[in-house]
């Protein structure tokens, strides 16, 4: 069967640190993050969070969102389209909500609580022509994106929507104070002095097609891989990152050095950011740019992938260097770390995301030949 090529042709997203895509590329060049503390999310405690300032509801903000990509769009409708969700937290949050009001379950519609709530809540305003839902915890909407990229390149879908969504469960930020992993400032991703991430929510979208348009980036390459070193806990050596990084690569026919960027999973812990640094450090050295987003948007768990793929893309059409903030010394002395917005020319930018049980994922997108 021959390969189709893969085009992100119309994107889309909200986030704290912005209401639109080109507002949240713009917060991070700036170094202006949209991470606050909050004390109610845990009792006697403050923590650092990334919030969604808006009171619409998030079927409103989802739907709102995806109505702009269509409009940005070629497409008439998404009857067509295969809509591809990655969720870690689905609709656990709305559940979470009616149980601390009622204090019992009866109220709580299971079609709602799951994690194909999101495509649920979709149907109520679109038409699609079929849905299929991940939770692979902090790489759902990458893997969303990667099975998307192979429906549209085996000619199964012309067109293929992924939506990146999470929402601040309760559930999801006492499982990361109870791992103990939390940071009480906006996180500080490969610096020596990290204490921790910040949780956050956020949503993006993205409308891959087989045919490209003027402003089109290519995804490229997909890579996965589960070395299910632990539990919490990924490989000290970064051994699971660098085969996701090396089968995008293989995948796209594209060598270490031709890469100009790379957005780093970056959370701000420990156990991540050493792994990962010595991922990249072994199969790029210095040669390769790197930032991590997540001190301007926090960790938006399910939704980061999307929200970085889109990042990527943004770097890529503008030929602009996203840079990391509140990094003042780095751990891993060897790579080439971004510290301020500027432009560069580069064809191909990586974007990484690992998350539980050694799940990972890594994804080239590349300006189209």
């Amino acid at each position: 069967m021959p390969t189709n090529s893969v085009y992100v042709n119309c994107f889309e997203s909200v986030c704290c640190a912005g209401e639109s895509s080109e507002a949240l590329f713009e917060a991070i060049c700036t170094h202006q993050s949209g991470i606050k503390s909050f004390s109610e999310f845990i009792p006697n405690k403050s923590i650092a969070l990334g919030k969604i300032e808006k009171s619409f509801s998030i079927e409103s903000l989802l739907a709102f969102t995806c109505k702009k990509v269509l409009a940005q769009s070629s497409l008439e409708n998404f009857e067509n389209t295969l809509l591809v969700v990655g969720s870690s937290v689905g609709g656990m949050q709305m559940s979470e909500n009616i149980f601390l009001r009622d204090h019992h379950y009866q109220n709580i519609d299971p079609k709602l609580h799951a994690i194909d709530a999101i495509a649920h809540m979709l149907s109520k305003h679109f038409t699609f022509r079929d849905d299929i839902s991940f939770s692979t915890a902090c790489t759902s909407s990458a893997n969303a994106l990667g099975y998307g990229y192979e429906m549209i390149a085996k000619g199964v879908y012309e067109s293929v929507l992924v939506v990146g969504i999470d929402t601040l469960s309760l559930t999801t930020i006492r499982g990361f104070d109870a791992l103990g992993v939390l940071s009480s400032h906006t996180c500080q991703p490969f610096d020596v002095k990290r204490d921790g991430m910040n949780v956050a929510e956020g949503i993006a979208v993205l409308l891959l097609e087989n045919k490209p348009q003027p402003t089109s980036i290519e995804l490229l390459g997909v890579g996965n891989s589960s070395d299910a070193h632990h539990m919490a806990h990924p490989s000290p050596d970064g051994a699971g990152a660098l085969s996701a990084m090396q089968k995008a690569l293989h995948c796209a026919h594209i060598a270490p050095s031709e890469v100009g960027y790379i957005n780093a999973h970056g959370t701000g812990t420990q156990a991540n950011d050493t792994s990962e640094a010595c991922a990249i450090e072994s199969l790029f050295g210095a040669h390769v740019p790197v930032s991590s987003t997540k001190s301007i948007t926090g960790h938006t768990l399910g939704a980061a992938g999307a929200l970085e793929a889109i990042i990527c893309v943004m770097a890529l059409q503008k030929q602009i260097l996203p840079p990391n903030t509140h990094l003042v010394e780095p751990e891993n002395k060897t790579l080439h770390f971004v510290h301020e917005a500027k432009a560069h020319s580069f064809r191909y930018a990586l974007s990484n995301s690992l998350a539980f049980g050694g799940n990972n994922t890594a994804l080239l997108f590349g300006l189209p030949q």
